[in-house]
């Protein structure tokens, strides 16, 4: 049975912002993050363009560039309350290098993003690494969604 999500989809000044909106209508952005989720949510996902993927990534991680999602959990019992930050343009770069759908990568790190607020780390070990990927093509298995990590 899937868990109730309080959502907040938040865009962020974009120079391009049309392909990222049609990307995620918030039924899409709910049932996505809802698939992922173990327990019920509070979770705002937010949109934004390089510029400020970069602060947030620099003023949190200390790390100087713009990264596909961050993640901020604030609880994880009883409710998952957390803040997902998706950076624009990178998130489009990926895809298109990858040769996915914008839609089906934000669809993947969504899920991702959503995992890391429920504890699952892969920078841990290998071992915690290969969980969270496999945990992750399984959702997306059950979304129609192609393995991110398939070869």
């Amino acid at each position: 049975m899937l868990k109730n999500l309080q959502l907040s989809l938040q865009f962020g000044t974009l120079a391009d912002a049309a392909p990222h909106r049609a990307a995620l209508p918030r039924h899409s952005v709910a049932r996505w993050i809802r698939h992922a989720l173990a327990v019920d949510a509070e979770i705002t996902v937010r949109i934004v363009d390089a510029e400020e993927g970069q602060a947030l990534n620099r003023g949190y991680r200390k790390k100087d560039y713009a990264t596909n999602v961050l993640t901020f959990d604030y609880t994880q019992e009883p409710v998952v309350t957390a803040d997902l930050v998706l950076c624009a343009p990178v998130v489009a770069r990926e895809a298109l290098e990858n040769g996915k759908s914008l839609k089906d990568h934000y669809a993947h790190l969504l899920v991702h993003g959503t995992l890391h607020a429920q504890g699952w780390d892969h920078e841990t070990s290998a071992e915690d690494a290969d969980a969270m990927e496999a945990y992750e093509a399984e959702i997306l298995a059950g979304l129609g969604i192609a393995d991110p990590y398939a070869a």
